[in-house]
């Protein structure tokens, strides 16, 4: 059945839940899934998302087959974007490509608020390992802005 997700001052009539249920590497965010996961919503092939990530916190750095597009509605901050960091800003759009490192940064006093679309089946991210994070850290650019 069509619907409206209503919102005001940038939470919508949805929970808003943890980013993550498990695991470390990421800090001060929360999701809300606005489309593609309630009842009558099953034929969308996508999953609409905002997150929210308050000053100075961060989201998790993976990667994972699924490419993403991310459209900045909120703030500002900076993406690690595979192999640089980016600054990012309100109405940027984003996208990530599959197996591209990726973490996003609420770098100034206001929150970094974000809509997510990515595919409703998808594979789980996937995080660095030691390999991986020593691979990253020789740009000192992104050895500078990563967190784990």
């Amino acid at each position: 059945m069509a619907r409206i997700v209503r919102a005001k001052d940038y939470r919508w009539d949805v929970p808003v839940k943890e980013y993550k249920t498990d695991g470390t590497g990421f800090r001060d965010i929360h999701r809300q899934t606005l489309l593609g996961e309630n009842d009558g919503e099953e034929r969308l092939n996508f999953i609409t998302r905002y997150f929210e990530i308050q000053p100075g916190g961060y989201s998790s750095l993976e990667h994972h087959e699924h490419p993403h597009s991310v459209v900045i509605i909120r703030g500002t901050g900076e993406v690690v974007l595979h192999d640089r960091v980016e600054p990012i800003g309100l109405h940027d759009c984003v996208y990530i490509a599959p197996h591209q490192w990726h973490q996003f940064h609420a770098t100034t006093d206001e929150p970094l608020g974000f809509l997510c679309i990515v595919d409703r089946e998808r594979d789980r991210p996937q995080v660095p390992d030691e390999d991986d994070l020593k691979a990253l850290r020789e740009n000192p650019e992104i050895a500078k802005r990563i967190k784990v």
